[in-house]
């Protein structure tokens, strides 16, 4: 019985296990699912880097306050963040790793950045 290379189809020869014609058939083949297995993932980090990138901008001295439409304006997105972070007095800050956000009254936003305690 004949068996067929997985990535391109030619005809396969030697062991009787063997799927790939010869190793860059191997590494196309491998490549391709790793590509399609890390795209969500990928997507997701993009939209956080960029997250992480507008609060870095807007907040330069490492506390400021800023309006929503601002936010949402440069393309933040409130749906993703890498962490919350509660006070002892019960605020939430939420981050995207080391730029983070309170949200105050009338849509505004305190900016913040965690100071690295090495």
């Amino acid at each position: 019985m004949e068996r067929f290379c997985l990535d391109c189809g030619a005809v396969v020869k030697g062991r009787a296990d063997k799927k790939f014609c010869d190793d860059q058939c191997r590494s196309n083949y491998n490549n391709r699912l790793k590509v399609t297995d890390n795209s969500y993932v990928n997507q997701v980090n993009k939209i956080l880097a960029k997250n992480r990138q507008i609060l870095q901008k807007l907040n330069p001295e490492g506390k400021s306050k800023v309006n929503k439409n601002k936010l949402l304006n440069a393309g933040f997105n409130f749906n993703y963040h890498t962490h919350h972070y509660q006070t002892q007095n019960g605020h939430t800050y939420v981050f995207c790793y080391d730029q983070g956000y309170l949200a105050l009254a009338d849509d505004w936003y305190l900016l913040v950045r965690k100071e690295d305690n090495g």
